[in-house]
């Protein structure tokens, strides 16, 4: 079994990620598709386990192994948490269905440090390109707004909600370079400071419940592996990487 037979079998969930599900797609946008396989519990049983991620097989498709998702989402990372909250969604399964229901599970405090960490990166290269450039890269900068919005609203509601709604076209105005440098600066520092303030207050837990999703992982393990033929199938096939 390759690790693209494992995408094209073992998907429980995919989605449309980027531009296109934050609602700020244009012509050109790519369709990103990101998503989450089942690899059958039999494949862990031998010395080669089966990969964590899978790049393709179709461009701007990526995807994760269940386990190695739900561990990223548990430490709040960004990307992760956004794909259980993508309006696209393009294929799901049962398991899929029981992941999403688990998505505020994976809700906790800890969004602020990692959502203004990522942020706190990206806005370093935004700096370089205008200390290179004299300006930066407008796409990246609109991002990082739309990123820091998100993480102010989370840590305010409680809910995450990755759709920009009513402030689509004054980001793209970023997107497009008609608003200032300065001006976006003072924007994503008002954002920064807004999201702090937000975390003193939070109705989010401190932590995840990382005991339900341990539950939630623990249960499809052991149906994959009491699926009657599965280690056979293991026996016959293995998984071949590339």
């Amino acid at each position: 079994m390759t690790p693209e037979e494992l995408v094209a079998d073992h998907t429980v969930y995919s989605c449309v990620m980027g531009s296109r599900a934050f609602g700020l797609a244009t012509e050109d946008s790519d369709t990103d598709v990101r998503g989450i396989y089942l690899a059958p519990t039999a494949l862990f049983w031998g010395f080669e386990k089966p990969p964590s991620h899978v790049e393709g097989p179709a461009p701007e498709q990526f995807g994760w192994e269940l386990e190695r998702f739900c561990e990223l989402a548990l430490r709040a990372n960004p990307n992760i948490l956004e794909c259980l909250h993508s309006p696209l969604v393009e294929h799901i399964d049962a398991t899929g269905r029981e992941l999403l229901a688990l998505r505020e599970a994976f809700l906790s405090r800890r969004a602020h440090q990692t959502f203004v960490r990522y942020a706190l990166g990206q806005r370093k290269k935004l700096d370089a390109d205008v200390r290179r450039f004299g300006a930066p890269r407008w796409k990246h900068a609109m991002h990082l707004l739309r990123l820091l919005t998100s993480c102010r609203d989370l840590l305010r509601t409680g809910a995450l909600a990755i759709d920009v709604g009513a402030e689509r076209e004054r980001l793209l105005a970023v997107r497009r370079g008609e608003v200032s440098w300065p001006e976006v600066e003072s924007w994503m520092a008002r954002r920064a400071t807004e999201a702090d303030e937000a975390a003193t207050t939070s109705p989010l837990p401190p932590e995840p419940d990382r005991a339900r999703v341990a539950e939630f992982l623990f249960r499809v393990r052991r149906e994959s592996a009491l699926k009657a033929g599965a280690y056979d199938d293991v026996v016959r096939h293995g998984v071949r990487r590339g």
